[in-house]
């Protein structure tokens, strides 16, 4: 971050007449998106720019878990503006050894899991955001920031921008970060996932949810997401630094598909749709700056993925929101602002997902892997609710927050109803 040149070097010049706003937000994924909409509703003139051209496709498992898709709802997106959005009601998981056990999501209250690919979801909250008053720029990449007397200015590949207060939600290695010097040199995230679409699959592939978790990729595990179009989302997920070395997830691809109780829900036809992506994921929130005076980070530049899962759209728009609502309440104190959101997440969200590292480590060890899916599938009750908290239908850390706790805590709707 430049502070004292108002002018760096190889951007557009102060001379150009810069772009005013209250707010501007840097990345257009489900946690700038988020931020973007609270913050044009509450009133506010927001720009919101990403270097990417929407629609674009995002290395993801594309699953939205019950606390995603009521923050989802809460906004406003339709369903039917993404086209390969898929209700799911029913998630089968596998231990380490052992056959697939079948655990049921609650029916015909709202909807606790979905699939939708990112390409689709990620346009649709952009337009949506549209709708709310907020001056999308996509095709815009952020070069340089500079500060000045009553805001922060940002140099870009499309002119410069003005604002009061700034939200960087432009990913794990955010550039925002590290033009204000608070880069992590060599960080290369938490978790690693890989992933590609198949069609051709089975009906079982097409309908419900797999999550198979294989003795050497502990505390990681294999997925298959049903889409509507009858594809699916497959793919598998480690930690770094646990048993596979993120070198091989390529050369292991196709023996998994290979092994048999996977094999046997995609069927002998499934075809690989195009070619397979691969993407780091950042699971560490509390470990770096959510924020740093004007500047408040969202989603994966605050390194907000769960790091028992590494699901992190629910993640992205909380924290979007809860951004969002700081700046406005606090207006121009963007201090208080800056503190109220830090505040904010580690009364919640950082409890939770220190609750789910411990658990984390304990799935890393393949007995307890096995004894926990064993002992959650021993009756409808322990199913119902295992697969309600595996899938945020509530916070993980819940019972060790109090001011979390509500009389229909553990039977609230689901989303979309």
């Amino acid at each position: 971050m430049n502070d004292s040149d108002p002018n760096p070097p190889n951007t557009p010049t102060a001379a150009d007449t810069p772009t005013a706003a209250d707010t501007l937000v840097v990345g257009g994924g489900p946690a700038g998106a988020a931020a973007a909409i609270t913050l044009a509703r509450g009133g506010q003139r927001v720009v919101l720019i990403d270097k990417a051209t929407f629609p674009r496709d995002k290395c993801c498992g594309d699953g939205l878990t019950a606390g995603a898709l009521r923050l989802l709802d809460d906004l406003g997106l339709d369903p039917a503006t993404v086209p390969s959005w898929k209700p799911v009601e029913r998630v089968q998981i596998a231990g380490p050894k052992g056959d697939t056990i079948p655990f049921d999501l609650p029916h015909g209250n709202g909807l606790f899991a979905a699939i939708a690919r990112r390409s689709e979801l990620d346009h649709s909250l952009l337009n949506l955001a549209r709708q709310a008053g907020v001056d999308v720029r996509d095709g815009v990449a952020l070069q340089d920031l500079a500060a000045f007397e009553n805001g922060i200015r940002a140099y870009t590949s499309h002119g410069v921008f003005e604002a009061t207060s700034y939200v960087a939600a432009d990913g794990m290695w955010s550039p925002t970060r590290k033009l204000l010097g608070l880069g992590t040199e060599g960080y290369r995230g938490e978790w690693h996932g890989f992933r590609q679409y198949f069609t051709g699959v089975s009906e079982l592939a097409a309908e419900e949810l797999y999550v198979w978790f294989e003795p050497d990729l502990l505390p990681g595990y294999v997925w298959a997401f049903p889409l509507a179009d009858g594809s699916a989302n497959v793919g598998f997920g480690i930690q770094r630094g646990r048993g596979v070395e993120i070198q091989q997830m390529k050369k292991l691809w196709s023996e998994l598909l290979d092994r048999p109780r996977i094999r046997a829900v995609l069927g002998a036809d499934a075809t690989a749709e195009a070619r397979h992506t691969a993407w780091p994921i950042p699971a560490r929130l509390g470990d770096v700056p959510t924020h740093h005076g004007r500047v408040i980070f969202v989603g994966d530049a605050a390194a907000a993925t769960d790091p028992m899962t590494g699901e992190g759209i629910g993640q992205a728009i909380e924290t979007g929101i809860s951004a969002g609502q700081s700046i406005i309440k606090h207006g121009e104190d963007y201090v208080s602002a800056g503190a109220s959101y830090a505040t904010g997440l580690a009364r919640t969200m950082e409890r939770d997902h220190a609750l789910a590292q411990t658990l984390s480590n304990a799935l890393a060890n393949p007995r307890m892997a096995q004894a926990s899916v064993r002992i959650a599938g021993l009756t409808a009750w322990t199913r119902r609710n295992f697969v309600r908290w595996l899938f945020e239908d509530y916070p993980r850390a819940v019972l060790a927050t109090p001011r979390r706790w509500h009389r229909s805590m553990f039977r609230q709707p689901g989303a979309f109803r």
